[in-house]
């Protein structure tokens, strides 16, 4: 073996199983080195399964001795700690749910699992996955490998990071406006949020249940689609869950030759896009010129609304999901206190975080009586303009290519004091969650040292759209995603 291990792709390491180069207990130990080396600085993990993963990389070796093995068959994989596994602490980045053991593990953690995953670990992320920066988990910040003082963004920024520091071979992570493609951009790896509806969301801790998304990161585009074909499919447990034919691998390497890509112009206008991020997608989007595309413009005309009917939609589902953390029946409980109402009041104020308690606090207000048609009702009605727009833009372009964030990481601490400069680091994706869009970001070129993403997004169940267009342009550009933190 000339690369390490650790750098490899899925095919790259499921090559060497199936060749006996190397066994399953023998890549787990050396992806638990890796973590041993660089999670210290980086901080990807809030806490490891070794015992799990142990017997997990045991059967693996069995199934590929007997030729039963599954498509993903020891292949190490991380768990944004949003996603409940049974036995393993699931917190969701919050102090409220400190020792909570699931009694269930969700369905695309089982799917995984079934098809022969090894879990690694949990992941960090911001609090109930309400972040743009992994610095709102309520344990410690995680670190961009590529710049240990920049954020690895969020709020999946723990499964994003460990994928690009060569801490696993892919994770998962979760996506409410951006909080898969977002960290994927800055931490230059694959991340891709499924339309709404394609993966099962039974097990995963809401934030706004009406745009979060389970999905993956990984380092080739191949990795992506394999892992999403993996996890998607109906599921009875969850009512939101569609039952439609699983294609999301349909036309992956059939290149963009003759189709039409629109380009928004409203995405390149955004307030605080960088030069260095605008000239990499400009570039990005002449390869695929190249490569046969036609760029196309296209219109998104409610662009300027979208962030804040985002940001009354999701914190008034939030403050809906999150009353049932009251510490009564299970996680943090305040016992300190002379009635049920005083213990509920100690306990939210002492578990959640400020962000948490910020976000509770504006959809409160936003669904309470008087403030609901002002609000809420609006904001709901800007939603339905906005993927409007997107249907308009689908009628004359198959997929839509942008930038996946204006700026490229940015030094931890250097936002926290200003809600409103991170709410906009999530204006290029969350449009994709208000319409309920499939979107991947894909690493395109560099910018004061730091990774560009290429977002591509489709139209409702047209992963394989967006997948096929990512391919393309990981081929064209020759891009292989780059492990960082390489000693």
């Amino acid at each position: 073996m000339t690369l390490d291990p650790t750098h490899l792709t899925i095919s790259e390491v499921r090559h060497l199983l199936d060749e006996r180069e190397l066994s399953a207990r023998e890549l787990l130990g050396l992806h638990l080195e890796r973590i041993e080396t660089a999670d210290a600085d980086v901080k990807a993990f809030l806490r490891l399964t070794t015992k799990t993963a142990a017997d997990q990389a045991q059967a693996a070796d069995r199934a590929l001795r007997d030729g039963t093995a599954g498509p993903l068959a020891g292949i190490p994989m991380a768990v944004k700690d949003v996603l409940c596994v049974k036995g393993v602490e699931t917190t969701a980045g919050s102090q409220i749910l400190k020792g909570f053991k699931p009694p269930y593990t969700g369905t695309a953690v089982q799917r995984l699992f079934d098809a022969g995953a090894v879990m690694l670990g949990v992941t960090n992320c911001d609090e109930f996955a309400m972040g743009s920066s992994t610095e709102n988990s309520g344990y410690f910040p995680t670190h961009n490998p590529w710049s240990l003082d920049r954020v690895p963004g969020g709020s999946s920024g723990g499964s994003a990071a460990a994928v690009a520091a060569g801490e696993a071979t892919f994770s998962l992570g979760s996506d409410t406006g951006g909080s898969i493609r977002q960290p994927a951009a800055l931490c230059g790896v694959i991340g891709m949020k499924p339309t709404y509806g394609r993966v099962s969301r039974y097990g995963l801790i809401a934030f706004a249940s009406s745009l979060d998304q389970i999905g993956p990161f990984t380092r080739s585009v191949e990795d992506c689609a394999l892992i999403l074909q993996t996890m998607a499919g109906h599921d009875p447990l969850d009512s939101t869950c569609a039952d439609r034919t699983n294609d999301v691998m349909r036309g992956l390497h059939d290149g963009v030759e003759k189709m039409r890509l629109g380009v928004p112009r409203e995405y390149f206008e955004v307030e605080g896009m960088e030069p260095g991020v605008r000239l990499a997608i400009q570039k990005a989007l002449n390869t695929l010129e190249a490569a046969g595309a036609e760029l196309v413009d296209v219109s998104l005309p409610h662009t300027d609304y979208g962030l804040a009917a985002y940001y009354i939609i999701a914190p008034a589902e939030c403050s809906s999901n999150l009353a049932r953390f009251d510490g009564v029946r299970y996680g943090m409980s305040e016992q300190d206190a002379q009635n049920i109402t005083e213990a509920y009041t100690k306990t939210r104020r002492k578990g959640f975080g400020a962000e948490v308690r910020r976000r509770v606090m504006l959809g409160t207000y936003a669904l309470s009586s008087g403030y609901y048609d002002a609000y809420y009702l609006k904001a709901q009605k800007v939603r339905t303009l906005i993927k409007q727009d997107f249907d308009d833009a689908f009628a004359s372009c198959d997929a839509i290519v942008s930038g996946t964030s204006p700026t490229v990481a940015f030094p931890i601490g250097s936002r926290t004091q200003d809600p409103l400069s991170m709410y906009l680091c999530d204006v290029l994706t969350l449009g994709g969650n208000l319409a309920g869009l499939p979107g991947i970001s894909v690493p395109c070129g560099m910018s004061e040292g730091l990774p560009v993403g290429l977002q591509v997004l489709a139209p409702q169940w047209r992963e394989d759209t967006a997948l096929r267009v990512a391919r393309a342009y990981e081929l064209a550009a020759d891009m292989r995603v780059e492990v960082a933190l390489v000693d």
